[in-house]
């Protein structure tokens, strides 16, 4: 058992660490869809025009240290992206075995 829960580790952080850096940069169907009506500049500011997204406002949370995806103050963009997936990849196990640890010992 601890061999298949190691290797599934192993694996999600392979393909957090790795992988991640080979997503897409463009926007995704909710992004390109709420601008639909909306002139933009070429950095993706709203320029003119109407859309969903003119009332669009940063999250609370992004200055985060983990926000956009990445590491803040990592310059490095495959690498901040690699080591953000890392971190979520072993913030969700710690979490995931925490609870399961804490169930078994109150079955007992």
């Amino acid at each position: 058992m601890r061999r298949f829960i190691l290797a599934g580790l192993l694996t999600a952080l392979l393909l957090a660490g790795v992988v991640s850096s080979f997503a897409s940069s463009s926007p995704d169907g909710l992004d390109s869809a709420s601008t639909r009506g909306c002139t933009t500049n070429a950095d993706g500011e709203i320029t003119g025009g109407t859309c969903m997204a003119q009332g669009a406002k940063d999250h609370e949370l992004a200055d985060s240290p983990l926000a956009d995806y990445g590491i803040a103050g990592v310059d490095n963009a495959y690498l901040s992206t690699g080591l953000s997936g890392i971190a979520g990849v072993l913030l969700v196990f710690a979490v995931a075995g925490g609870l399961f640890w804490v169930l078994r010992r109150s079955r007992k």
